[in-house]
């Protein structure tokens, strides 16, 4: 064992189950699920890679809780029982590694598009809290590649709420170990909490306590599906991606009271993503995130719920964080896509040094050949130990 990391690779315990070390895989879209939302044998063989490589944790890639016509196509779905039977493949196999997995559970709000295939096969709308669009978004498979569009306010967000616990009891019945609720990167649950694109004048806009009223009402959900150390929660708070982000101090003022109500509930774990200068959008000449230290700023409301960080962190800065008692554990995520073995990696002190491709981050659409989607998803190598 590399001493240096000795307490990254520390073993840590949440309710019913022991990560083997604190080296978290974060959920990382990348569109592989074709022709459609089911994920496939490509799928299996990524997620298998990195459950052999060592990881404490797996958050999959965002999971649609509903058909949705998203910018990522063949983003995976958790509505059907063909979806629900696939997904059991993949957590068999990551259990037969050893490894620990969550389903991060997806609903996009505003940020999906009326004319894309996928929502037009819904039957449904594209819903928010409020009428309001968020600016930027280039979806790349419709003519003239438009970018959002304002939402139709969904008139009671408990039939949002039922989708999210739907999803909840499909991911119980797939043989997942848990769900992480995405709360971030300005979708649904976030557009709740901001006050930019929630204008409603109900129980769930206005206060601050009312904005948090939808994710905090899905959390409690949740847990009475799964049982509270079971349940995650991820945040980020700078916003800046996808049109997100309030004033400083109000925008402070929402996360500590979300994260404290949410910290109540002695969840799983709650993940925090820190600000990140390439998620940060320039919008009419200014950069749109509210830029301020994450961890500094809601450390001292989390009590009860082990605290994960990502963003940006590297092996040495995620063991001194651990050391100080400032993190329980660190979520990284483009280490993941070129290093399938990152956590042994780690652990033998081999170099952490792959060429990645930004490229074949996110798969091109179902048109492109099945074996040509394994580039750059499931073909960089694993080191020899």
């Amino acid at each position: 064992m590399a001493s240096r990391f000795i307490k990254l690779l520390e073993p840590l315990t949440i309710g019913p189950f022991t990560l083997k070390n604190r080296v978290v895989m974060s959920a990382l879209t990348r569109s592989r699920s074709v022709p459609t939302n089911i994920p496939n044998d490509i799928n299996l063989e990524y997620y298998t890679q990195r459950a052999r490589g060592g990881a404490g944790l797996i958050t999959t890639e965002g999971v649609l809780i509903c058909q949705q016509g998203t910018e990522w196509q063949n983003a995976p779905g958790m509505w059907n029982q063909d979806q629900i039977a696939a997904w059991k493949r993949i957590t068999d196999a990551v259990h037969a590694e050893g490894g620990l997995i969550f389903c991060q559970l997806w609903h996009l709000g505003r940020m999906s598009h009326p004319d894309a295939p996928e929502q037009k096969a819904s039957g449904m709308p594209v819903y928010g809290p409020s009428s309001i669009a968020a600016r930027g978004g280039k979806f790349r498979f419709l003519p003239g590649q438009p970018g959002y569009v304002a939402p139709v306010a969904v008139d009671d967000p408990r039939a949002l709420i039922d989708l999210h616990i739907q999803a909840a009891i499909n991911a119980k019945e797939a043989g997942f170990d848990g769900v992480e609720l995405h709360a971030a990167g300005g979708f649904l649950v976030h557009q709740f909490l901001d006050s930019t694109s929630n204008k409603r004048t109900d129980a769930y806009g206005g206060s601050i306590a009312n904005r948090a009223r939808f994710g905090l009402e899905i959390l409690k959900e949740l847990v009475s599906v799964w049982g509270n150390k079971r349940v995650a929660v991820r945040l980020g708070p700078s916003g800046g991606y996808n049109d997100m982000g309030m004033p400083l101090q109000e925008n402070i003022d929402t996360f500590r009271y979300f994260i404290s109500e949410a910290d109540v509930l002695d969840l799983g774990y709650i993940c925090l993503v820190r600000y990140n200068p390439t998620l940060d959008p320039e919008i009419d000449g200014q950069l749109r995130a509210t830029k301020h230290d994450v961890l500094k700023t809601y450390r001292p409301c989390i009590k009860k719920s082990p605290l994960f960080l990502n963003s940006g962190l590297t092996p040495e800065e995620a063991n001194q964080l651990i050391a100080a008692k400032e993190i329980d554990a660190a979520v990284f995520g483009v280490l993941w896509i070129g290093h399938p073995d990152l956590a042994k990696r780690i652990e033998h002190g081999i170099p952490i040094d792959a060429k990645l491709d930004p490229e074949t981050f996110y798969g091109s659409g179902p048109q492109i050949p099945y074996e040509e989607q394994r580039k750059g998803y499931t073909d960089y190598p694993a080191a020899r130990l």
